[in-house]
């Protein structure tokens, strides 16, 4: 599978992506290079065995320059596992935790939507840090809090205990939100950046899936410990990613707005075809630093120019926030989180089955994030964004009617299950990942760090106050669905 990625992501053309958007930082032109590559291939056929083995070692050193860059966007969006894993692994656990620590529906609702209103702190802290700090320790320091977090909440005695755990696995998870994809962007080639930033989008997918199987796994424990373990496992993912950290380099672009241009020059010469091209993308990042020219820049706080935008950055604020808040208010978190609750009330009565659906779902999530990967650079953003809103709509509605008029019935049933994985499947083919490349393409360097942590904080508070409400909404909802059924 990863094979045929690399292949795929070494030969995507970037002509939609140019004629849909109008990037803010120049980007060094591929075409030109692959052009001049293949007018280099033709005058060498003619020639000797010799010169076939070197066009081979070119071939043979650029994938392996592919294969290094998949493998840091890799490494950084694993990251991305340990939200899409809470998500994932919330939804069964709070079942069972509600059983052993005989908690209210309103805690419920708390514990679990709090987790996003809580990472909008590490989101908010997250790009003053990262540019403090560099991209790659931020990275490493999310993972830190995340395990501290994960650690409280297995062995939890009590509600309040669990809080205590919930808010620093929040905190964690609002630094990896933010950094994984500002990361990707800095260190990716621009003909593959759009497939590249949208792994974290693919790894929160996979991250939800684990955490549906991991419900599905340990529901058959002891009330009292199943729910310990599912939350335990979580720590794993940070563990892998912590021996990530001695292998992927620190962002290039950070290293030149810290003055650090040879370590810069390293990284990209292991992300790059030849030198030329290095020094290209190199002189590119430092006019955008404003550290060759920095007298074409006026000096200006990135929050003060943030909170006071031009008409330009007011505009690029509007599309990559917006498209983060409207990506949480679709109330997709609350159909991953109480998708349990939803098969439930569809007429799904053993934990069982129910955990068996909730796989259905996560596996049909994860699965569509790959159709969306093979398309996001060659039909667009916004055609899939209206693919992507045009069908959750019609999912959600589909799913309210049936949930309403067919419940508890063999048919309702089915079709409640055809709809929320019809739901999550439109949504991980477009305004999932596409949430994520827009916010990290759109914003100058100067801005990126601290505009992509306040989309993220619009993002986590919009799927705090969802998650929140949901099971508030949806008893007078289960009332009426139950009296109309009845007359």
């Amino acid at each position: 599978m990863f094979g045929k990625l690399i292949n795929s992501i070494g030969v995507q053309e970037n002509g939609n992506d140019s004629n849909n958007y109008e990037r803010i930082e120049t980007y060094a032109a591929e075409e030109e290079i692959m052009l001049s590559d293949n007018n280099n291939n033709n005058k060498l056929q003619p020639k000797m065995a010799k010169d076939e083995d070197d066009i081979v070692n070119v071939k043979n050193i650029r994938d392996d320059m592919r294969k290094y860059v998949v493998a840091c966007a890799i490494f950084a969006s694993l990251n991305s596992v340990l939200l899409g894993y809470d998500v994932g692994v919330m939804s069964g656990a709070i079942i069972f935790i509600q059983q052993d620590l005989k908690i209210t529906e309103t805690q419920q609702e708390i514990l679990v939507g709090i987790l996003s209103i809580l990472s909008l702190l590490g989101s908010l802290a997250g790009g003053k840090i990262s540019d403090t700090i560099g991209r790659k320790w931020t990275i490493a320091l999310s993972c830190i809090v995340f395990q501290s977090g994960a650690a409280i909440m297995a062995l939890a005695p009590s509600y309040q205990i669990l809080m205590i755990g919930r808010l620093l696995a929040g905190i964690g998870i609002g630094f990896g939100i933010m950094i994984a994809p500002v990361y990707i962007a800095d260190i990716s080639p621009s003909i593959a950046r759009g497939s590249l930033t949208s792994f974290p989008e693919i790894f929160i997918n996979l991250g939800i899936l684990l955490g549906y199987i991991s419900n599905y796994v340990f529901s058959g424990l002891p009330v009292h410990s199943n729910w310990r373990i599912m939350l335990g496992v979580g720590i794993a993912p940070s563990v892998f990613l912590g021996f990530a950290l001695f292998i992927i380099p620190e962002s290039p672009r950070w290293l030149v707005m810290q003055n650090r241009i040879e370590e810069a020059r390293t990284v990209l010469l292991k992300t790059y075809d030849n030198t030329k091209e290095v020094d290209e993308r190199l002189a590119e990042i430092q006019m955008a630093a404003r550290i060759v020219n920095a007298d074409k820049y006026k000096e200006k706080a990135v929050w003060l120019e943030i909170l006071n935008p031009s008409p330009a950055i007011k505009r690029m604020l509007i599309t990559g926030c917006g498209i983060q808040c409207f990506q949480q208010i679709s109330g997709i978190d609350a159909t991953v989180y109480y998708s349990p609750t939803i098969f439930k009330d569809a007429g799904i009565k053993g934990n069982t089955e129910l955990f068996a659906a909730t796989v259905a779902v996560g596996f049909t999530k994860k699965m569509f994030i790959f159709v969306a990967l093979f398309l996001i650079d060659k039909l667009g953003r916004k055609p899939l964004l209206y693919i992507s809103t045009i069908g959750m709509t019609i999912s959600l509605f589909c799913l309210s009617f049936t949930l309403t008029f067919l419940g508890d019935q063999r048919f309702g049933i089915g079709l409640a299950i055809l709809f929320v994985c019809s739901n999550v499947a439109f949504f991980s083919v477009g305004i999932g990942p596409i949430c994520w490349v827009v916010s990290s393409e759109i914003f100058p360097l100067r801005l990126r760090a601290q505009a992509s942590g306040l989309g993220a904080v619009g993002s986590r508070v919009s799927s705090g106050v969802i998650c929140m409400s949901f099971l508030t909404f949806l008893a007078p909802s289960r009332w009426e669905g139950r009296s109309s059924c009845s007359r």
